[in-house]
């Protein structure tokens, strides 16, 4: 495990604001060079604490402004139904975040609707399609906290 210091959570905590900040100012918030910034922000990356750099989509501009979170608990919990399930998820455009979890359900999926009319067009032609499937559950999000 890397040992992280203040100025590495600093770095840190800027990025996940702002991932495309660049260097200068990156530096200058953290009140370090430029040169030493670098070296920071590149030993992050290779030591895998940076583990990529990605766009986050403001689903209700795209016209998705429902979050509706679904509970999966599959038939059986073997090997070749996971993997037949989890091929699945990853093909559903609608899916924004999977997780396979411990607890009642196998999996929490994040999903992205225009509305609820879409989410029963999601449920229909996407979730209840899934392979394994024992049951399903659904939230429907009614906003963001934090």
């Amino acid at each position: 495990m890397l040992e992280l210091d203040d100025t590495d959570r600093g770095i840190i905590h800027l990025l996940l604001g702002d991932g495309r900040m660049s260097n200068a100012d990156l530096a200058a918030r953290i009140h370090r060079s430029e040169s030493a910034c670098h070296r920071r922000v590149r030993r992050l990356e290779e030591t895998g604490v940076i583990e990529r750099y990605t766009a986050v989509v403001n689903q209700a501009v795209v016209g998705k402004k429902t979050t509706v979170f679904v509970e999966i608990t599959l038939a059986n919990m073997e090997e070749e139904t996971l993997n037949e399930f989890e091929k699945a998820v990853r093909a559903c455009d609608e899916v924004v975040t999977c997780f396979f979890m411990t607890g009642d359900a196998d999996y929490l999926l994040q999903i992205a609707a225009a509305g609820t009319e879409d989410y029963e067009r999601i449920y229909r032609t996407h979730l209840s399609r899934f392979p394994g499937i024992a049951r399903i559950r659904s939230s429907i999000a009614l906003r963001p906290v934090c």
